[in-house]
């Protein structure tokens, strides 16, 4: 059992002797299928991803293929790991939970992630991140400019990938894929914006500005992959809308999960050191809610914080201060309401199972 998962398991069952109100917590344990789930949606969509690469400049073909993994610097094949793919996973569940058969779905699972990875290629620029599943990022590779050019590169890839779909669905994906992009756009400009503001004061981060800022930045895309699959599948406006608040609130729930593991988690799981959030200072969920708490260590966590004090002391302060149990019972309300929303539409059974297992993998693994 991981740690993150016996702190799920405290919270839970505080929740049961009912010390706390608030919805509960993220299911224990992972139900067995979804790793499965996630290799049939890779095998499926990665020969059109594939093809869709080939479209491009050989030179922006082979930086996108090192982005996805599947070959070094200078176009070497390799067997590295282009992550999970569950937001392609999505956009084809998305389509069966429509009816429509999961190849229906394919060209918005190519469309979400070569948007994906356009935005993790800008995003190891801004944030300045040398390295991305264990080897040089993009832009450490090949250098900043033709990084940014091979994100322009997937982006257009994604647009055009929609925009040949029949009428009327193509142009309905299109506009969807739209204002989902503006929407990360904005998390991310608050998310950059965020590093500036104090951590104490009337111009700290609350809580619900982090939450407005995860759904834009990760939950957009989570929710467009899911209503994408279902308007080229066919779906009615309300079958979308549900799978796109769905996919919303499971964007959320991860990324407060992500930031319990990039403060507490264990290295040899999350590739990332101990407490390497805090030592980056990054204003995660768990320590905006911890200042947020009326607890005195609350106070003395903001001005350990102001000072640049030990990543250490401040982890022990944001558990005191209750920010880890609060992160944990709000991703379990983003996983309740991402279920609540699944549960209201009309959507295929098999689907609709499917979709619920990667609703509980995707707050228990890093995407």
């Amino acid at each position: 059992m991981t740690a993150l998962d016996a702190a799920v398991r405290e919270v839970a069952a505080a929740h049961g002797s009912g010390e706390h109100t608030e919805a509960p917590a993220p299911a224990p344990a992972t139900p067995p299928g979804a790793p499965q789930v996630l290799a049939r949606c890779r095998a499926l969509v990665r020969p059109a991803l594939m093809e869709a690469v080939g479209r491009s400049h050989p030179w922006v073909g082979e930086m996108a293929g090192y982005a996805f993994g599947w070959c070094g610097v200078g176009g070497v094949p390799s067997a590295g790991s282009g992550g999970k793919g569950v937001r392609q996973a999505l956009a084809v569940l998305g389509a069966e939970a429509a009816g429509a058969p999961a190849r229906a779905g394919v060209p918005a699972a190519v469309a979400v992630e070569l948007v994906h990875a356009f935005s993790l290629l800008h995003d190891d620029i801004m944030d300045g991140d040398p390295t991305r599943r264990g080897r040089p990022t993009v832009w450490k590779a090949y250098g900043t400019g033709p990084a940014v050019l091979a994100g322009d590169a997937l982006f257009a890839l994604a647009v055009e990938t929609l925009a040949l779909q029949p009428p009327p669905a193509g142009a309905d994906a299109v506009r969807l894929l739209s204002g989902a992009l503006g929407d990360l756009v904005r998390g991310q400009a608050d998310d950059l914006l965020f590093a500036a503001r104090p951590w104490s004061g009337p111009e700290r981060v609350p809580p619900e500005d982090y939450r407005a800022m995860a759904e834009g930045k990760t939950g957009a895309l989570l929710g467009c992959a899911a209503a994408l699959g279902a308007v080229l599948g066919g779906a009615s406006p309300a079958v979308a809308n549900a799978l796109d608040r769905a996919g919303r609130h499971l964007g959320v729930a991860f990324q407060v999960v992500d930031d319990v593991l990039g403060i507490w988690g264990d290295p040899s799981v999350t590739g990332k050191p101990v407490h390497g959030d805090l030592r980056e200072r990054k204003k995660t969920f768990p320590v905006l809610a911890a200042l947020d708490s009326p607890a005195p260590a609350a106070r003395r966590l903001a001005v350990l914080l102001e000072r640049d004090g030990d990543p250490g002391a401040a982890a022990e302060l944001i558990e005191e201060a209750g920010g880890r149990t609060a992160a944990l019972v709000e991703a379990g309300r983003q996983v309740a309401a991402a279920e609540s929303a699944l549960a209201k539409a009309p959507l295929a059974a098999g689907a609709l199972s499917d979709l619920r297992r990667l609703v509980d993998f995707v707050v228990r693994r890093n995407l």
